[in-house]
C-alpha cells in the first residue's frame, strides 16, 4: 500500500486581504509559523509510519512556481497538476486518483489522503493518529472523512452526523448544511455531530468506482482531461476543453452524500480553516490582554485585538476586539465581529479595478522576486532579488531602458553580445530594445536596484527569447 497526499492548493483567501492576494493567496503564506500553510500541510505528515508517496498538488497556473518551490524547499518533488479552471474538489480528487492509479504497480493498493492546503492543525500528532486509525477502513473500501469535534455552535461550517460504531471510523448518517445558531447549539449538545473539515482518506479505485456510479459525466470529463494533458515543462496541464466541460461539484455532493461506503472519524486536533482574520486570531498566540501582535507593533491599553505589521511600525491605543493589518501597500482595519465582511471590501476593490486585490508590492517570480519601491510618470524603481542558481529570461523591452546597480551578491549580466559579472557597487545600463538577462551563478542571493525609464513601464512590455521556466511569450 502507498499513501498519496493530494493537496488542494486553489483559492484566493480573500477574507485575509491585504496579506492574502489573488496572486499570492493564504496557502502560500506563513500565517502561524515559519513555514507556509502549504508546507505545513505536507510536513505534518512526515511522522506517519506508512509508505508515503510524493504529494500530488492541484493548483492554478499563476501559483505553479511558488507551490513547487515551497515543497522543494522541504525536499519534496511533487507532481503539480494545473487546473485550467476551478471545478471544485470532486474533479480535483478524480484527477489525482487517475494519475495515482496509472503510476501504481499492478498489485499495489493506492490510498489518497485529500487535504486542503490552507488549514491550521495545532496538534499534528492527533491528526496523524486519526489518519493511522482510518487507513485500515480505507484499505477495506471505506471512503473516510475527518469530522472535527466541535468546540462551539459554529454556523459557518457544514456538519456530519456520525452513527454508532466501532472505535475509530463510524458510519455517516447524514451530511447537513451550515445551520442557524439554534440548530448549531443542538448539534453541539447532542455530541453526535462533527464539523465537516473537507479532508478525506479513500482508495483511489474505491473513489473512482463511486464516482462512476454517482457522477459518470464528471469521471468521463476527468479521464479525457488527464488523457490529453500536457506535461512538456514539468507541470501536468489538464486539457482545457475537457476539464472546462466537467461538472463542478464537491466530494461531498458528488459522492459522499450518496455512497453507502462513507465513514467519519472524529478529529480533535486544534483544527481551523482560517477563513477570516478572526479565526486566525483564535489560533494564534496571544498575550495576557488577548492581543496577537506580529511585527513591529506597539500597543497601549488594547484588548482582544489582532495587530500585524509587515513593513513598518504599527501603533495602536485603546483598541478592543479589532483587527489591524499593515502591508507595504495597504492597511486594513476592521472590528473583529465584522471579519467575514473583509470579502465585501475586496469585492469593492475588485469593482474599482484596484491592482491591490491581485498583487502586493512585492511580486514573486520563479527566479525570485521584485519590490516596486517608487514609481511616477516616466520612471520606476525596483529591488530585484535573484535566487542562487536562478536566471531571468533573455528579453527586451520596446518602451523602457533600465539601469542596474548590484547591492549584494555577484550578478552575471547578458547585454546583447556581452556577458560580464557585476559585484556590489557596480552598475550597468540596458538601452531600449537591447536583449538582456540576469543570472545568479553564485550561492548567495543577488540584490539589484533597478531604475526603469520610459514612456510605458507595464509588465507586458516584455519580449522573451529564451526562458528556463517555459514562459516564452508570457509575462508571468
Amino acid at each position: 500500500m502507498k499513501l498519496v497526499p493530494v493537496i488542494l492548493c486553489g483559492g484566493s483567501g480573500s477574507r485575509l486581504w491585504p496579506l492574502s492576494r489573488a496572486m499570492f493567496p493564504k496557502q502560500l503564506l506563513p500565517l502561524v509559523g515559519e513555514r507556509t500553510m502549504l508546507q505545513e500541510t505536507v510536513h505534518r505528515l512526515s511522522s506517519l509510519e506508512v509508505n508515503l508517496a510524493e504529494p500530488v498538488v492541484l493548483c492554478n497556473e499563476a501559483h505553479r512556481f511558488l507551490a513547487t518551490g515551497q515543497l522543494q524547499e522541504l525536499g519534496f518533488e511533487p507532481t503539480v497538476v494545473l487546473e485550467p479552471i476551478g471545478r471544485n474538489t470532486a474533479p480535483a480528487a478524480a484527477v489525482a486518483a487517475l494519475i495515482s492509479v496509472a503510476s501504481a504497480a499492478a498489485d499495489e493498493q493506492t490510498l489518497l489522503l485529500v487535504l486542503p492546503a490552507d488549514h491550521v492543525i495545532r496538534d499534528p500528532a492527533a491528526l496523524t493518529a486519526a489518519i493511522s486509525l482510518a487507513i485500515p477502513a480505507a484499505e477495506q473500501g471505506k471512503l473516510v472523512t475527518f469530522g472535527v469535534v466541535p468546540t462551539a455552535p459554529e454556523t459557518g461550517y457544514g456538519y456530519i452526523r456520525g452513527g454508532k460504531g466501532q472505535e475509530g471510523v463510524r458510519p455517516v448518517e447524514q451530511f447537513v448544511e451550515k445551520p442557524d445558531l439554534e440548530t448549531a447549539r443542538a448539534y453541539l449538545e447532542s455530541g453526535a455531530y462533527f464539523w465537516n473539515s473537507g479532508m478525506f482518506l479513500f482508495g483511489a479505485d474505491s473513489f473512482l468506482d463511486e464516482l462512476k456510479a454517482y457522477a459518470p459525466e464528471m469521471l468521463a470529463a476527468c479521464e479525457k482531461a488527464v488523457a490529453a494533458a500536457d506535461s512538456g515543462d514539468g507541470f501536468l496541464r489538464l486539457d482545457s476543453d475537457a476539464f472546462s466541460a466537467c461538472p463542478a461539484d464537491s466530494i461531498d455532493y458528488a459522492v459522499m452524500e450518496k455512497t453507502e461506503r462513507a465513514g467519519v472519524i472524529p478529529l480533535d486536533a486544534g483544527w481551523s480553516d482560517v477563513g477570516s482574520w478572526a479565526s486566525l486570531h483564535e489560533v494564534s498566540d496571544s498575550d495576557a490582554s488577548g492581543n496577537t501582535t506580529l511585527g513591529d507593533v506597539v500597543a497601549v491599553d488594547c484588548r482582544d485585538s489582532y495587530l500585524r505589521a509587515e513593513s513598518r511600525l504599527l501603533t495602536a491605543v485603546g483598541l478592543e476586539g479589532c483587527i489591524v493589518v499593515e502591508t507595504k501597500d495597504a492597511v486594513m482595519v476592521a472590528r473583529g465581529d465584522r471579519a467575514q465582511d473583509v470579502k465585501k471590501l475586496v469585492d469593492s476593490l475588485t469593482a474599482a479595478q484596484r491592482e491591490e486585490v491581485k498583487l502586493g508590492r512585492q511580486v514573486y517570480r520563479p527566479w525570485g522576486s521584485y519590490d516596486s519601491l517608487e514609481s511616477a510618470p516616466g520612471y520606476q524603481v525596483k529591488r530585484l532579488e535573484v535566487l542562487p542558481g536562478a536566471v531571468l529570461s533573455l528579453q527586451l523591452h520596446h518602451h523602457r531602458a533600465e539601469h542596474w546597480v548590484v547591492v549584494a551578491g555577484t550578478a552575471r549580466i547578458t547585454r546583447d553580445d556581452e556577458v560580464f559579472d557585476l559585484k556590489p557597487g557596480e552598475h550597468t545600463y540596458i538601452p531600449v530594445e537591447s536583449k538582456h538577462r540576469i543570472e545568479n551563478a553564485g550561492d548567495e542571493m543577488v540584490q539589484i536596484i533597478e531604475v526603469q525609464v520610459g514612456d510605458y513601464l507595464g509588465e507586458d512590455d516584455i519580449v522573451r527569447f529564451d526562458d528556463k521556466y517555459g514562459r516564452q511569450g508570457r509575462t508571468d
